[in-house]
């Protein structure tokens, strides 16, 4: 069975992701996001098979710095334990580092544009576009920003 992991940062973004949980038990899934006081009950309600990175925002420049860094040699750490063929992320900056770290070692990356840009890019999907082997956006009007990409429609 193939390992799926599906990454996103907290809040909006994780939202999306947890709308893809029918998703989860057709592979070998694993979930990877901030933990948070929100997040740390989806241990209970996916079996053990979340991952957690540490919260950080770029609205606290000072911690950012520092957390960021350490995310992502946690994520190198965690993409070498789980292994995945296929990365399936909402965002935001959480999930760029193991994306790419994925690519470079033969992941297949499906990156999906959130649901909350209807005319502009977000600096991930920015960031995303170059690498993924299969880019989403939700909204027809995306198409001309993201001309590779593959209208999904919503996933809500």
């Amino acid at each position: 069975m193939k390992k799926v992991l599906f990454i996103s940062s907290t809040g909006g973004h994780l939202s999306e992701l947890l709308q893809l949980k029918n998703m989860f038990n057709k592979y070998d899934s694993y979930i990877i996001t901030e933990k948070t006081k929100s997040t740390i009950l989806l241990n209970n309600k996916f079996k053990n098979r979340v991952k957690y990175l540490t919260y950080c925002t770029k609205s606290k420049p000072a911690s950012y710095i520092f957390i960021f860094p350490y995310n992502v040699f946690k994520s190198i750490y965690l993409y070498f334990k789980i292994r995945p063929k296929i990365i399936i992320t909402t965002g935001a900056h959480t999930a760029v580092p193991i994306c790419y770290i994925g690519k470079l070692f033969g992941s297949k990356i499906i990156y999906i544009e959130t649901f909350a840009n209807m005319y502009t890019k977000t600096l991930t999907g920015k960031i995303m576009y170059p690498i993924a082997n299969l880019f989403i956006v939700q909204w027809e009007s995306m198409l001309k920003l993201y001309p590779k990409a593959k209208l999904g429609g919503w996933i809500y």
